[in-house]
């Protein structure tokens, strides 16, 4: 896994948070993480900020997943209970944005990627983009109830489930048709259309904005059922480490799970 970095910058009332990570299509480090929760936890704290855009570098990828190298090394369920928990944390700053935020996806959003666009209030899309989590073709590990449940939340149950449980990559034009995408704008044409949204957003008053966000996330993320034992049943299988070892040494296959 290449060093990336998260680029945020502001200017007057907005935000910009880039993933820049190039040689990895954008895939987020452990570090990256850690940049991403503290740039949103930035955000929520300067009332200046009416709204916030999420972008990938290099118009290919938004978010292509996450380094998952460390994987390799997990021999308990405990310890996918506590690489959850650390992504809920860096997720939950995310979410607690109380300023209008704007995903821009060019290409793939996988993974982490499709978390962080559906925390975001609107995206927008080019129409190569394509949405997905297909871990259960490639890792064998599982989501958070947190991640499922923002996830879910934006895309809709069934297609969330076809990302899931058919491990499906879907098109911008498929999620532009369940409202998921607010527009699907050729590249030529997107930085024009973040433009205005961004104007109309800003424009908006922010107790509104700040009130509306929080009432979301309380009906959305607030009393979650306890599901850490499902994660660690996941964590814990001779099928996980199975589908570690194959997505490492890139055999691009689906490996043979066994249930165990």
């Amino acid at each position: 896994m290449s060093e990336g970095r998260i680029v945020f910058e502001t200017a007057g009332a907005q935000a910009h948070i880039r993933f820049d990570n190039p040689a990895a299509h954008n895939a987020l480090t452990s570090q990256m993480w850690l940049d991403l929760r503290d740039a949103a936890r930035a955000i929520a704290a300067d009332p200046a900020i009416r709204v916030a855009t999420f972008r990938g570098t290099g118009g290919k990828a938004f978010i292509s997943g996450t380094d998952i190298s460390k994987f390799a090394d997990y021999t308990t369920g405990e310890q996918g209970v506590d690489y959850e928990r650390g992504i809920d944390d860096c997720m939950r700053a995310v979410d607690a944005i109380p300023c209008t935020t704007i995903a821009i996806v060019e290409g793939w959003a996988v993974g982490g990627g499709l978390n962080i666009a559906s925390a975001c209030d609107f995206r927008i899309a080019t129409p190569d983009a394509r949405f997905g989590s297909p871990i259960g073709r490639t890792l064998g590990n599982c989501l958070s109830g947190a991640s499922l449940a923002r996830i879910a939340g934006a895309v809709g149950v069934q297609m969330a489930k076809r990302m899931v449980l058919l491990g499906e990559f879907l098109t911008a034009d498929q999620l532009f048709a369940t409202g998921y995408l607010l527009k699907v704008a050729a590249p030529e044409v997107i930085d024009e259309e973040v433009a205005a949204l961004c104007l109309r957003a800003a424009e908006n008053a922010p107790r509104t904005t700040r009130a509306t966000k929080e009432m979301v996330r309380r009906m959305t993320m607030d009393s979650l059922p306890e599901v850490e034992d499902l994660i660690a049943q996941v964590y814990g299988s001779a099928d996980f480490r199975r589908g570690v070892a194959d997505f490492l040494a890139r055999t691009k296959r689906v490996p043979d799970w066994t249930g165990e």
